[in-house]
């Protein structure tokens, strides 16, 4: 079940994307009134499609009129994206006998730099649009939720504190930046070309120098700082181990025995190792140090709830959600060219981190939640069209330069050049794909 709704949610996702791209390339090109050939969702490699307005019987039959459309509407068979093929443009088809002839009105290259430049940006500006409504929609129903960066302490991996970090630190700066999400501090560090961290540490501040040569065991690290929790009593469960015992709402218990647990971290290998014992708890409970008797189930647990950790909302009404929508969009946004900029480091090792459909999936919880879908839907609206805007031949990008450079040099590259620039780009866009089908199977593989 797991599995059949992540599979769903990667769909529905994914059909949205392509559909809103193509539709940016498809209304630019109607508005200047260039001829769309074919509007597809997946490909139909091979002529293979699931569902044609003017290939399937059924529809035919009921819309006759749909064989006559200038634009045939399909579902292919192949889920790995979509396009709208355009009339007198080289694209993924590389149908070069419609170049053959003399340009016609309607064809793409027939009409000048500027409208063959907004009709190639159209998809990309389209997928700016909808991550921009889809955050707006976030702002004003759910809002951000984040702890706040101010006042926590960290809690180290191995990593973290071989970088000289330590347990209860208070992370103060980021060079001059000064973090406000503590969730975000890792990608922070990682992606911010970090060279020194102010930390304060037992009411002195510091300073640590972070080695750049270790940013790629920081991207590999899976949690690099943990939220340090103080191991203080919320209540008491009444069905648990120490009901009518000494604990009390409020009391931070500092010790167990004689081992010292400044954190909730520290107290749960001391717990487990002593699972269904009796221990002695050093408590402090306002002004007074007491030390009390306590239980530890059979599970390794006291049966007490912890005081939960504060957590920030903030919801936008009205016009303000636009504002904050924009906001949020500008740096999710800034957060992926960062990434983009940390994957063309090889040193950093952050080519490894990409992924293909399996990752998609992955980033989708195993449960419906529509908080979760409508900000991933965002986040992949924005990263399809930073992608699609990468210079390669094959994306809007690289037919976006070749347009540029012939604005610039009133000189447009030959028929020929791009049907052979298309061609490198899809290469190179099958490597990428075989590079991330190749990380997505060694992650499920270790």
């Amino acid at each position: 079940m797991v599995a059949l709704i992540k599979t769903l949610q990667v769909i529905l996702a994914l059909s949205l994307l392509i559909l809103v791209h193509e539709m940016g390339h498809f209304c630019f090109a109607k508005l200047f009134g260039i001829r769309v050939e074919k509007f597809f969702l997946f490909f139909d490699l091979g002529g293979g499609r699931l569902f044609s307005t003017k290939k399937t019987r059924w529809f035919t039959r009921l819309f006759p009129a749909a064989k006559d459309w200038e634009t045939e509407y399909g579902i292919g068979w192949l889920p790995l994206g979509g396009y709208c093929k355009i009339a007198g443009m080289i694209d993924e088809s590389l149908d070069l006998e419609q170049m053959s002839g003399p340009p016609q009105p309607w064809e793409f290259r027939a009409h000048n730099p500027f409208q063959r430049l907004l009709v190639m940006a159209g998809g990309v500006l389209f997928n700016f649009v909808l991550a921009f409504l889809a955050f707006v929609a976030v702002e004003r129903i759910w809002g951000e939720s984040y702890v706040a960066n101010r006042g926590a302490q960290v809690y180290v991996s191995e990593l973290a504190y071989d970088m000289g970090f330590r347990n209860g630190d208070e992370i103060l700066r980021l060079d001059d930046y000064e973090p406000d999400n503590f969730g975000m501090l890792q990608a922070d560090l990682a992606r911010r070309d970090v060279r020194k961290v102010r930390v304060l540490r037992g009411g002195d501040s510091l300073d640590l120098y972070i080695d750049q040569a270790r940013i790629s065991e920081v991207l590999r690290t899976p949690l690099l700082f943990d939220l340090a929790v103080p191991f203080v009593v919320d209540s008491v469960l009444s069905d648990g181990s120490n009901a009518g015992g000494a604990l009390r709402r409020g009391d931070r218990i500092t010790a167990l025995d004689s081992a010292g647990v400044r954190f909730l971290q520290d107290a749960r290998p001391v717990l487990l190792a002593h699972a269904g014992r009796q221990m002695t708890a050093t408590v402090q409970r306002g002004a007074d140090t007491l030390r009390v008797g306590v239980q530890v189930d059979s599970s390794g647990r006291l049966g007490v709830m912890m005081a939960p950790v504060p957590v920030q909302t903030q919801r936008y009404k009205g016009l303000k959600a636009l504002g904050a929508g924009w906001s949020l969009t500008g740096r999710t946004l800034g957060g992926y060219l960062r990434d983009l900029r940390l994957l063309a480091t090889p040193s950093t090792g952050a080519y490894k981190s990409v992924g293909s459909f399996i990752a998609i999936g992955q980033a989708f919880p195993a449960s419906w939640d529509w908080y979760q879908f409508v900000f991933l839907l965002a986040l992949f609206s924005i990263m399809l069209a930073v992608m699609n805007l990468l210079p390669i031949p094959g994306l809007d990008g690289g037919h976006i330069l070749f347009t540029l450079y012939e604005i610039v040099s009133g000189r447009k590259p030959s028929d020929r050049f791009m049907a052979a620039a298309q061609m490198v780009g899809m290469v190179l866009l099958l490597a990428l794909m075989f590079l991330a089908f190749g990380n997505d199977i060694g992650r499920l593989i270790h």
